[in-house]
């Protein structure tokens, strides 16, 4: 029978040895059987099969690595899976998956991301729902490349699959305990056991708590804290040996003041900061300190039911997964990111809702042709409540911006008091929404040419209607203000007061022209200075009116649908070595805007024009970003021996209409790129040195491009390299197992390495910010485990303390400055876990 007889394949990554990392007393001691036939069991394809035997390429971490690893959260994954990067922003549940250098989503809850993240089959549309710490986990899957023949229209980039624990009928479970540096303390709690003889359940808690490693040195508490805690009850009912029924209802809690903006680049604004008597720790990122008037609040809630019901009906199964969950969202930022109170106010507050019903056949039969055909249903709501608001120190610091040009100007130019914009309380307030209702149709077929050779079939159609609103209101007055027109005014008004401080009487001609020949450089100093104020004006407009939709000419509607395809050939060469070749597709619907730089697109402002419904110094952009349309070309080799494993594999993966979703301090620009590019090379391998030394390699090696990309928020960068994306990626690991006495115990290294990349695409931000992120981290730990099922592991990551910044961007309202977030620096401690 042949290796690949599945219904789907997806891909292979970290080879097929389950147990290979356990310690070798613990095996089976039989020597006629081979390592290679303890092997990982996966569902990424939506039906078990073996990691072995399924062609291209998911990457397996398995429960014995994310223990010894002390992986805790997705974000931790990152450093065992080299394709995979993660990066956590402006808030505990801003973060972002990216696989193979494509990926968004990010912090605008308008855009889903092109990383779909399922948890027991169920769909986490957005961040906030992904990012607690992982539950009693068996494994995770990270399937590379687009996915959506079978997991619809949010897979383009891949998918990322987390298979929890089911429930069991014999009574086991354990308890853990966790201290480590900076205050930390997690602790968790599984079991599981039958309740009759066809019931079984399972109930898990955790929480994990530490101080922030941040120090405030302003008014705000220390930051980048830890204060999260979740339950999860499970139960399986298998009435008879042809059902069965899985109901998983799950509730967390994130609580904790995160996350630390540091400043990279203090620009010329700096010394008006320091002028209000405020403070920044200027250009310290790895100082771990920053100066803010107040803690940044983060209070994210998340829970669901999920039933999954399982029936063998002979010649096939049918299955049905039905979830609903939901996710609220509440943040207040200090933004600015220095003690000075220039922004009162940064809250987000994001409700989401979203049922999901999932309905597949998938055969049975043991001939050369294997089925499945499915249909996915998706329903969501978003509804968001935000708002912007200046602080007590706005106006002074603009003030020193304007070198009291705007106060000079108020009565004379504008007709208002002197001190009448740049208020404390003035801002944005703002209200978003979406409805999202998307359905699919997915199938597969497998058919085994002969005992070496199967061709895979696969198709899906999705259909995505999206519905959106933006209600927001701008009392930031001076934002409305039309300086092109009074740009003749204020230079002149400018030159006046200029000039008046020069002792000249800028309505005497005879005076000024004297003064222009006795001085020509100083009043060419005033001219340029009296021409330049309406453009250093117009920087101090940072909060525009809104133009909400829908609207007369935008409907704030899409509707999108795709037929995505999977082609497939898989052979075995021999036993131990498979080759295989495929083409797929992927898609992704578009994605709205729901941020205050969501602007009408040029054709929809000249319509807005004509009907007289612009409103001040309304600018272009978009609205939304049309689909993205992903396609990849692989060809791949793996092979698996009693000591050794690969996976090679060579692919060229291109998205049309990659969704760009550039985070602007305060906002994001959002649009679709032509056509961005990669070609890459991934590698991994495992090598048992000995009967106790394991060797671990994975690999990622990009050349990524934007193909096409005129019309981003950086202007044209066609053919630049994108941002953020390493030429290389690799993660090394080596596990040694040993006993002491009767103990089993093992200690374990990896190292993670990034190539240098950009920060920006924007080349003006780029220099300067001028360093590039670079990764050299590591991690270790070291354990044993008693007879009798206790076990202490040791632990540290980042254990030589790698600086980088993750994440840049320009500093808010401080023109010339960037902030980035700092790396977590060295964390270290004990785990102690009893399992009975």
């Amino acid at each position: 029978m042949a290796h690949f007889k599945s219904a789907l394949y997806v891909s292979a990554g970290i080879a097929a040895f389950a147990t290979l990392s356990t310690p070798a007393h613990a095996q089976d001691t039989d020597q006629d059987e081979s390592r290679t036939l303890q092997t990982v069991t996966i569902t990424a394809t939506k039906r078990e099969q073996t990691l072995q035997d399924v062609p291209v390429a998911v990457s397996v971490v398995d429960e014995s690595v994310i223990e010894k690893a002390e992986i805790v959260d997705l974000g931790d994954l990152q450093s065992v899976v080299p394709s995979l990067r993660v990066s956590q922003q402006q808030s505990s549940s801003n973060t972002n998956f990216i696989i193979r250098g494509f990926g968004n989503g990010a912090n605008n809850a308008g855009i889903e991301p092109s990383v779909g993240v399922f948890v027991d089959g169920v769909y986490r549309s957005r961040s906030t729902s992904q990012i607690s710490d992982l539950p009693n986990l068996q494994r995770v899957e990270v399937l590379r490349g687009p996915q959506s023949t079978l997991f619809g229209k949010n897979a383009s980039a891949g998918v990322i699959s987390i298979v929890t624990q089911k429930p069991q009928f014999e009574w086991g479970g354990n308890v853990e305990g966790t201290v480590s540096n900076y205050n930390g303390y997690r602790a968790g709690a599984f079991i599981t056991g039958p309740i009759s003889d066809t019931l079984a359940f399972s109930l898990g808690g955790n929480f994990n708590t530490r101080d922030g490693y941040v120090e405030d040195l302003g008014d705000g508490p220390d930051t980048n804290e830890r204060n999260r805690w979740g339950l999860r009850g499970d139960l399986l009912w298998e009435p008879n040996d042809d059902m069965s029924f899985r109901l998983i209802a799950d509730y967390d809690e994130i609580d904790e003041i995160c996350c630390a903006a540091a400043n990279v680049i203090n620009g010329p604004t700096g010394a008006a900061i320091l002028a209000l008597g405020g403070n920044l720790v200027a250009e310290d990122p790895f100082s771990y300190e920053v100066a803010y008037n107040f803690g940044s609040e983060n209070l994210i809630k998340n829970g669901g039911l999920s039933l999954q019901g399982d029936f063998d009906l002979g010649a096939f199964t049918l299955t049905s997964i039905t979830s609903y969950r939901s996710s609220d969202l509440s943040t207040n930022q200090d933004s600015d990111f220095t003690s000075a109170d220039l922004l009162g106010r940064k809250s987000d507050d994001v409700e989401i809702e979203t049922f999901t019903q999932e309905v597949r056949l998938t055969s049975n039969g043991s001939g050369p042709l294997s089925w499945m055909v499915g249909g996915f249903y998706f329903d969501e709501t978003v509804d968001i409540e935000n708002q912007l608001l200046y602080g007590q120190d706005i106006r002074g610091y603009i003030d020193i911006l304007s070198s009291g040009l705007l106060t000079s100007l108020e009565p004379v130019v504008f007709g208002v008091a002197p001190g009448t914009f740049f208020q404390p309380g003035q801002g944005f307030t703002e209200f978003y929404g979406q409805d999202d209702t998307s359905a699919s149709l997915f199938g597969t077929i497998d058919y085994e040419v002969t005992d070496r050779l199967t061709g895979t079939f696969g198709l899906n159609y999705t259909q995505v209607n999206k519905d959106a609103f933006a209600n927001a209101v701008s009392t930031d007055t001076f934002a409305a203000v039309d300086l092109n027109t009074a740009a003749p005014f204020i230079s002149q008004v400018t030159a006046g007061g200029l000039l008046l401080q020069a002792g000249v009487n800028p309505t005497d001609p005879a005076a000024v022209g004297a003064f222009a020949a006795a001085y020509p450089t100083e009043f060419a100093t005033i001219q340029a200075t009296a021409a330049g104020a309406p453009g250093a004006l117009q920087q101090l407009q940072f909060l525009p009116p809104f133009l909400n939709f829908p609207n007369a000419v935008e409907t704030g509607s899409t509707d999108d649908e795709d037929t995505s395809v999977t082609f497939r050939l898989a052979y075995d060469l021999t036993d131990s070595i498979n080759v295989y070749g495929s083409y797929a597709t992927g898609f992704k619907a578009s994605s709205w805007n729901l941020s205050r730089d969501s602007r009408p697109t040029s054709a929809d402002y000249a319509l807005l024009a004509q009907g007289g419904l612009l409103v001040p110094n309304l600018t272009t952009g978009t609205r939304f970003a049309g689909p993205e349309e992903s396609k990849v070309y692989e060809l791949g080799v793996k092979g698996a021996y009693s000591d050794f494993a690969f996976n090679v594999a060579i692919f060229d993966q291109t998205i049309e209409g990659f969704q760009s979703n550039i985070f602007t301090g305060t906002g994001f620009a959002l649009a679709n790129a032509g056509e961005q590019s990669t070609q890459g090379l991934e590698l991994d391998a495992q090598w048992n040195a000995t009967d106790n030394l394991l060797l671990s390699f994975a690999g990622t090696f990009l050349d990524p491009v934007y193909d096409s990309f005129e019309e981003s928020a950086s202007g044209d960068i066609s053919g630049q390299k994108p941002y953020g994306i390493p030429d290389v990626s690799t993660s090394t690991s080596a596990t040694y197992t040993f006993d002491v006495k009767t103990y089993d115990a093992f200690v374990r290294a990896d190292w993670q390495y990034e190539s240098p990349s950009d920060y920006f695409d924007e080349p003006a931000n780029q220099a300067l910010i001028g360093d590039e992120k670079e990764v050299s981290t590591f991690n270790a730990s070291a354990g044993l485990t008693t007879e009798s099922g206790l076990s202490f592991t040791l632990w540290g990551r980042n254990i030589f303390d790698d600086e980088y910044i993750t994440v840049a961007f320009p500093a808010v309202a401080q023109a010339g400055s960037i902030s980035g977030y700092p790396i977590q620096p060295a964390t270290y401690g004990l785990t102690v876990r009893k399992s009975f």
